[in-house]
């Protein structure tokens, strides 16, 4: 085992979260969002969320600069600042249950926030109101929590934008945009708490190259593929991955 990996983690662990991570990267590529709701679930039942959120964090802002650019062009910019100032606050917030509440019972609130806002997904509800700025800085906010104590803040952004007057290229940039936005503000919060260790540095350089493998794989997809038989995959691997990660099946499972 690498020196700069935890010591305690197996061959196996570290091959299920290489897998996990590939998975994670395409549903990001493809989507924008998804992939902490792949893979934290899984990851957190295997090295603990304290690791395993900043873990994403780290591997998503390094490898997803690329996509900014188009983002950039044809994002709806005046939106996303604005549901980034919600994000201001409640990333923050998220960071101090993620680093003062017990792993357990963080595990538990990751897997049922992955299973309700999974529901909201297939659902099909969209906000169908007119997007204004109150409304999108508390949307932001809710991101923001979600985001600091797990990396799942995609489902509330995702839905409110879907319901909006916006082609499926600008709901694509916008989330894109937003979360680059969003992972600068949880790399601060996470550095104040003292999230970022040396020991999540060197898992996220294992994790990393998969990652950008599906990361790369799923951007090309974006626009070829049947969106509609994707986003049943990402439900279905966003299932498992919840019920992967249930602490209840520690003893079955691990």
């Amino acid at each position: 085992m690498l020196d700069f990996l935890p010591v305690d983690l197996s061959t196996a662990t570290i091959l299920v979260l290489i897998v996990a991570a590939f998975v994670a990267g395409c549903a990001r590529g493809f989507s924008g969002f998804g992939g902490a709701l792949i893979f934290v679930p899984v990851a957190s039942s295997l090295v603990g969320a304290k690791l395993a959120v900043p873990l994403l964090l780290i591997v998503d802002l390094v490898l997803t600069p690329g996509l900014i650019p188009n983002a950039w062009r044809n994002a709806d910019r005046g939106n996303v600042g604005v549901m980034a100032i919600g994000a201001a606050v409640g990333v923050p917030a998220g960071t101090f249950l993620l680093t003062h509440v017990d792993g357990v019972v963080i595990r538990w609130a990751i897997v049922v926030i992955v299973v309700v806002l999974l529901a909201l997904l297939m659902s099909g509800w969209r906000y169908q109101g007119r997007p204004h700025a109150s409304m999108t800085a508390t949307v932001g906010l809710t991101s923001g929590l979600f985001s600091g104590a797990a990396q799942v803040g995609g489902p509330p952004v995702v839905a409110y934008w879907l319901g909006g007057a916006f082609l499926p290229q600008t709901v694509r940039a916008n989330i894109v945009l937003y979360f680059a936005i969003s992972s600068v503000l949880s790399i601060a919060s996470y550095l104040v708490a003292g999230l970022l260790t040396w020991e999540t540095v060197g898992l996220s350089l294992t994790i990393g190259p998969t990652f950008a493998l599906g990361l790369f794989i799923g951007a090309r997809l974006f626009g070829r593929a049947s969106e509609a038989t994707f986003r049943r995959i990402c439900y279905g691997l966003i299932a498992a991955a919840a019920i992967i990660g249930l602490p209840a099946l520690d003893g079955v499972l691990r």
